[in-house]
């Protein structure tokens, strides 16, 4: 027998030829949005995936996470400059013209439509640099829902009753009473208009502070479907306007999310409801007001006791989900991870929007093109159907 080493097979680290995609997440300078849209664990998990993460230093301040948090997940931390200059750009705000032109040519831009705060100067700069510009916030899965909106909208609908809970305790800016109530307080009446994610989230929330809570919406099959979900304690009814006023007229908290038809609560309406009820307006991003003659109070860049206390209606407050940027900040990197998994399965972004309608309606600029309708309006140009410039790239 022959006493020679017999040799072995040993693992050898095998490199698939993929350069690894720099992912950038510049810090939120625009006032109107303060959410932040990675956590440590959310970029850990990216970073496993085989991104390479670039984040402006101090960019999560705003969730109180601080640059270490980062650094120990594996995340470069950078200057803006390089944080724009990555192959992938997640920032939440519509980008300035400014920083559109720190944008490297051909990149992908991730943000959220808000075309209210779009500029014709900022739309021109990502054309002139031909970027991929995907609104989240309008992606679609396979069954057709909006997992970054529909997030996003349970987290406004949760936060306002935190915010609603702590104005009306407030004894300075508020009532000094308790949402709830105690034995032998009535407890205080919500009105919720619209039957959706935020306005079941609002509802549910106000139910377990024990408040009394009504619910109205103009789609009857999605009024019965949050009617089923949330019990009998929720009383609902069609938007019936002589209803709707009496229900106006008791509430204590006001809550107006996206209808089929667009609600609008007018100057007379509003004289008849309580002294110092508290207004929320949580309709999508460029629709008209719910409460058109209220100050709107933009909880991202205010504080909800910025309302005059003592006022017959405080204020109308908006961006309900700014005011807990750390909950949207967790709930958007859990979502991220099924987006990225999607890019990663099509080999790219290009890819990704070729075989996935989903995402394909959620572009807005495509390599020099405006492909979306109230984009190509803003740019003051003809939008285009990116299927066609799809077919040969």
């Amino acid at each position: 027998m022959s006493s020679s080493p017999t040799p072995l097979e040993q693992p050898v680290a095998v490199g698939t030829g993929r350069r690894r995609l720099t992912l950038g997440v510049p810090a939120t300078a625009a006032s109107y949005e303060s959410r932040f849209p990675l956590t440590p664990e959310g970029a850990s998990l990216l970073i496993e995936r085989g991104f390479d993460i670039l984040m402006e230093r101090g960019a999560a301040a705003g969730i109180h996470f601080d640059d270490a948090a980062y650094a120990r997940a594996g995340v470069a931390i950078v200057g803006r400059a390089d944080a724009f200059a990555a192959d992938i750009v997640l920032h939440l705000p519509a980008v300035t013209a400014a920083e559109a032109e720190m944008l490297r040519p051909g990149c992908v831009l991730l943000t959220l439509l808000h075309t209210a705060s779009q500029t014709a100067a900022g739309v021109a700069a990502l054309l002139r640099r031909r970027i991929i510009a995907i609104a989240l916030d309008l992606v679609r899965d396979q069954g057709g829902h909006r997992p970054f909106a529909d997030i996003l909208a349970e987290v406004d609908g949760r936060a306002v009753m935190a915010v609603a809970s702590a104005l009306m305790a407030d004894p300075l800016h508020g009532k000094g009473i308790l949402v709830g109530g105690v034995t032998g307080v009535v407890p205080c009446e919500v009105t919720v208009i619209g039957s959706g994610i935020a306005a079941r989230a609002a509802a549910r929330s106000a139910m377990g502070l024990g408040a009394i809570v009504h619910i109205f919406d103009d789609d009857i099959y999605r009024l019965r479907s949050a009617l089923m979900q949330l019990g009998p304690a929720v009383t609902g009814s069609s938007l019936h306007p002589r209803v709707l006023a009496s229900a106006l007229r008791a509430a204590d908290i006001v809550v107006a999310t996206p209808t089929r038809h667009p609600l609008c609560i007018g100057p007379d309406m509003v004289a008849e409801m309580k002294r110092g009820v508290i207004a929320f307006d949580l309709g999508e991003s460029g629709s008209a007001p719910a409460f058109p003659t209220l100050r709107r109070i933009d909880l991202g860049s205010a504080r909800p006791t910025d309302a005059a206390p003592g006022a017959r209606v405080q204020a109308c407050f908006v961006n309900a989900g700014s005011a807990v940027p750390r909950t949207a900040a967790m709930a958007l990197s859990t979502t991220l991870m099924t987006f990225f998994d999607d890019i990663l399965l099509h080999d790219g972004v290009s890819g990704a929007l070729r075989f996935n309608p989903g995402l394909r309606g959620a572009a807005y600029t495509f390599l020099g093109k405006a492909v979306n309708g109230d984009i190509a309006r803003i740019a003051r140009c003809n939008a285009v159907d990116i299927a066609i410039f799809l077919q040969f790239s």
